[in-house]
């Protein structure tokens, strides 16, 4: 059975379809009933499987991250929502030396069945303590899976996946996919650990990370009118990552970009760059560049957050770059404003 839905129903859908098949399931976190449930992600579940398995909490995310851990451990499969992922910060004691440790200190005994939610992304001129992703914080930990889906498919899919792992999976959703529509398998589970090729093309390699596959696929838009054909890889599971794909796409088109949706210091795109420029050293025509965010606090007002978070056009800048090409006018060209469609948790 498929349908076309929007991601934000693909994450309802899945949740949805887990609860019901296993009641071990449970759904929780701050503003998870209320009347804004996380962006339309957790609508109907209260009123379906009642108070005890969807539920808000205090707003205190150490210790209910750790009423998480707790649960999986005595049998339950938790799925914890984190509205702002900035906020997981402040649960990093449970998630770093507590969640990702379980397994390993009791010799494997001991499984830790767990989700948690984090929502990134840009908003409403957030500013900078509402802007962060962090990925590259929780793919440092051994122990934590990582995942960043980036179409309904993918969200349905993956989040069905992350729920039925014995481990615990860090599931983190960009906020302006919550509008994407497309067509969901609701009879495929997603594998975590798997890569995706979302465009082939044989003059240059990008590899994304979350949104970034939006912008990336706009670039190649723009790019093919002068016969430069993109090949876009989504990463879609940091851990287990999925490297071959990538490296294999690498030593094709000899040219690697990595587009991360977060800062390039000490980034999860330097992992990507050091694997992929080791696996294509002779392959390679030019070294691996990186995008991603500006390396400073993100501003609040909307010129600077436009030259704050990496775009397609910023893809389509370093492209040319990349393949000695004169830059391309793009003054009439229309990039996504998808902030007018973004309508806040409200």
């Amino acid at each position: 059975m498929s349908e076309r839905i929007a991601f934000r129903d693909a994450i309802n859908r899945a949740l949805r379809d887990e609860m019901k098949a296993d009641n071990r399931v449970f759904v929780y976190g701050l503003d998870v009933p209320d009347h804004k449930r996380i962006f339309g992600s957790t609508v109907g579940l209260v009123e379906t499987f009642g108070k005890k398995r969807c539920f808000g909490t205090p707003l205190s995310e150490d210790a209910m991250t750790g009423v998480a851990l707790g649960a999986a451990m005595s049998g339950l499969r938790p799925v914890h929502t984190h509205i702002r992922v900035d906020f997981m910060m402040l649960a990093m004691n449970q998630i770093v030396n507590m969640v990702s440790n379980m397994r390993y200190v009791t010799g494997g005994k001991v499984k830790v069945p767990l989700v948690i939610r984090g929502i990134l992304g840009r908003g409403w001129g957030q500013g900078a303590q509402h802007s962060k992703s962090l990925q590259s914080f929780f793919a440092h930990v051994p122990g934590l899976k990582v995942v960043m889906p980036t179409t309904p498919q993918n969200a349905y899919g993956l989040l069905r996946a992350a729920i039925q792992d014995d481990n615990p999976v860090i599931f983190l959703e960009h906020r302006w996919l919550y509008d994407a529509v497309d067509t969901v398998d609701f009879n495929r589970t997603d594998q975590l650990g798997k890569s995706e090729v979302r465009l082939k093309g044989n003059s240059l390699t990008v590899i994304c990370t979350s949104w970034m596959n939006v912008e990336a696929l706009k670039a190649a838009e723009i790019l093919k009118r002068r016969d430069v054909a993109l090949e876009v890889i989504d990463v879609r599971s940091l851990v287990p990552l999925d490297i071959n794909p990538m490296i294999e796409s690498v030593k094709r088109t000899g040219l690697a970009m990595i587009a991360d949706y977060d800062w390039v210091f000490c980034g999860f795109g330097a992992e990507l760059a050091a694997q992929i420029s080791k696996a294509c050293f002779k392959e390679l025509k030019k070294p691996v560049e990186r995008l991603g965010f500006a390396q400073t606090p993100c501003p609040t007002t909307r010129p600077l957050e436009n030259l704050f978070y990496p775009s397609a056009r910023q893809i389509v800048r370093l492209a040319e770059k990349m393949l000695d090409l004169k830059e391309t006018d793009l003054s009439k060209e229309v990039f996504y404003s998808w902030e007018e469609k973004f309508k806040g948790p409200f």
